[in-house]
């Protein structure tokens, strides 16, 4: 059951992260095209570039993980609201390290943003 504003964000999140792994799970191009990365048409990627199956294992993490935060906000389990913050806080470090030393293209820099506002959001929403 919802009964806050905390269930709510963590249960919005849940919905778009399902979202999310759904559209990488059916069309990973358009991930990469959100994404702001260079597509390369299937027919010509190269033998040994696992693009595709790293995004289809993305995908489905991102829509297990969206589950999770149906489950946990329906139990209104804030215990876990919490550690998503800190989470989400070190992912977006990580992020940001990876653009900053040439690891990771520039387009990265939006999901770390996205991840930001997530931690920020269910923050912010403990307080309200």
């Amino acid at each position: 059951m919802l009964n806050n504003i905390s269930d709510l964000t963590i249960f919005i999140f849940g919905l778009m992260a399902i979202l999310a792994g759904l559209l990488g799970l059916t069309s990973p191009e358009t991930i990469l095209n959100l994404m702001n990365f260079r597509v390369i048409d299937r027919s010509k990627r190269q033998d040994g570039d696992y693009t595709i199956v790293f995004l289809t294992c993305s995908s489905m993490a991102s829509f297990n993980m969206g589950v999770y935060y149906l489950v946990a906000a329906w139990n209104q389990w804030t215990t876990f609201y919490q550690f998503t913050i800190v989470f989400r806080l070190i992912t977006v470090t990580i992020f940001i390290l990876a653009v900053k030393n040439g690891h990771a293209p520039r387009g990265l820099i939006g999901v770390a943003m996205w991840e930001l506002m997530g931690a920020l959001i269910t923050a912010i929403s403990f307080v309200i």
